[in-house]
């Protein structure tokens, strides 16, 4: 693998909110037959064609990937990031697919997928070492088998690691920021490692300045004792309060907008009378009104469209430009 280099900062660029007609910038070329060619020559049984991104978001809204890059391994994601950029293919990198709007017109070029790296070790009696495809369940329930405390804010929260260190997952219990000692990214333009302690990934709140031209592919967390009974009690306690206030059984992508400072975007969206909301299939949550959930079909155009009638309405009642949770990707059919 090569020698990570350490830094002590980030890009601080994030998501761009959606708007009416936004194209989502400029297109990338799709792959060429030739291309295929040479990917599938590459990556074998790791890269699959034309696969809807659906089927890899809890939105379950998406067209698809022109090619679905799978590695097993972090020296063979740098070996094929390094490849891909040679050739000049765009790269997207994907985790867990959990805080993601994908456009109807999917991604062009190869959407790179973390969910092969789950390596989860303890390092020592509180160091945690966990790769960017590890589920957030999984961290938690080891941490807890551990009897590691810090981790116990991840009750309930869907999607891999990886995506939580980019946005700074967390609840009341707690944030990423809290536990992070170092994280390790491959930059997309020559598959290069790179380390970064806690004080340069820009953690802020349900944000990082992780850069987004890097993919996250390890982390090690630091984690205190704590008696598994604790742990199991405090966990249980925000899995039942999370069970009481979310919608069931529909796609979604959890919470949509950040809470602006001093208030919650659910109750400035339910105060404008928006819960129960719909354009197509997509719809505002008559149970959380700051979950804009698929009900069954719905499109990206649709949720797009809910998500600008949201943003308008909070503004005209409140005044309050609502900030996106969710990322936004992919193109326009």
């Amino acid at each position: 693998m090569p020698r990570p280099t350490p830094v002590t900062s980030g890009d601080p660029s994030g998501p761009t909110p959606a708007r009416r007609g936004d194209p989502g910038g400029p297109k990338p070329a799709r792959l060429s037959a030739d291309d295929r060619r040479w990917l599938a020559d590459l990556a074998g049984d790791v890269v699959r064609f034309d696969l809807p991104l659906a089927r890899r978001t809890t939105l379950r809204i998406g067209g698809p990937a022109d090619a679905w890059l799978e590695p097993r391994s972090a020296d063979e994601l740098s070996s094929l990031v390094a490849a891909c950029a040679e050739r000049g293919l765009p790269v997207t990198p994907l985790g867990g697919g959990s805080n993601l709007l994908v456009r109807d017109g999917g991604i062009p070029g190869i959407v790179l997928s973390t969910r092969g790296l789950r390596g989860l070790e303890r390092l020592s009696d509180t160091r945690v070492r966990v790769e960017a495809g590890q589920s957030t369940g999984k961290l938690l329930a080891e941490a807890t088998r551990w009897e590691l405390g810090g981790v116990e804010f991840l009750g309930g929260v869907p999607g891999s690691v990886g995506g939580g260190l980019i946005m700074n997952a967390g609840t009341y219990l707690g944030e990423f920021k809290d536990v992070t000692q170092l994280v390790r990214s491959v930059r997309l333009a020559d598959g290069e490692a790179r380390d970064r302690e806690n004080a340069g990934c820009g953690f802020a709140y349900r944000h990082s300045d992780l850069p987004r031209d890097e993919v996250v592919v390890m982390a090690e967390l630091e984690l205190a004792p704590r008696p598994r009974a604790e742990i199991e009690q405090e966990v249980a306690a925000l899995r039942q309060r999370r069970h009481e206030r979310e919608p069931k059984k529909v796609g979604n992508a959890g919470s949509i907008f950040k809470n602006p400072p001093g208030d919650y975007a659910g109750r400035l969206i339910e105060a404008a009378g928006l819960k129960g909301t719909r354009v197509g299939a997509a719809e505002c949550s008559p149970v959380h009104a700051n979950w804009l959930v698929n009900t069954g079909g719905a499109t990206a155009a649709d949720m797009l469209e809910l998500i600008a009638r949201v943003r308008e309405a909070v503004v005209e009642e409140h005044g309050v430009t609502l900030e996106l949770e969710v990322k936004i990707i992919g193109v326009d059919p």
